[in-house]
């Protein structure tokens, strides 16, 4: 049998966790990108629009298209910024509030469950890894271009 590359069982458990949470969501009229957004903002005092795209790692148009529907399901409501008048606070609703919660009650079930079959020493590691995947990612230390040359990398894929 072959060996999974890195990026594959990244990209394959994110998938069946975004489809895991799409799934619960639908059940509800959202989605697993609503469900994160209601997470994502402040409940008593709510988040402007430019620092919740960077907080929740959505490019401007989804971000767009999430808080549009949102605001269409009565989820939210846009304010101007009281500092700063040409920005806007994304404020919940109180349906926004009782959504935010069962969102909430969603991802700690997720990760009840994980806990009861992983050990603490595994998840310490796991956080661990992703971490530094993070890091190299985030520092340009996997394809680091600099004089035209890439990193040399030691493994290639079979």
């Amino acid at each position: 049998m072959k060996e999974k590359t890195i990026d594959y069982i990244l990209r394959a458990t994110w998938q069946a966790v975004a489809r895991m949470y799409n799934e619960e969501a639908s059940k509800y009229g959202a989605t697993m990108s609503i469900g994160f957004a209601l997470l994502s903002i402040d409940k008593e005092n709510g988040i402007s629009s430019t620092a919740l795209g960077p907080q929740m790692g959505m490019e401007p148009t989804s971000l767009t298209r999430t808080l549009k529907s949102m605001e269409e399901k009565g989820l939210i409501v846009r304010k101007k910024n009281p500092v700063d008048g040409r920005g806007v606070i994304i404020h919940l609703t109180k349906l926004g509030k009782e959504k935010r919660e069962l969102s909430k009650t969603t991802v700690l079930k997720f990760n009840d469950v994980i806990k009861q079959r992983v050990s603490q020493e595994k998840l310490d590691h796991f956080a661990e890894v992703a971490e530094i995947i993070n890091g190299l990612i985030s520092e340009k230390q996997i394809y680091n271009t600099e004089k035209g040359k890439e990193q040399e990398t030691t493994s290639s894929i079979k």
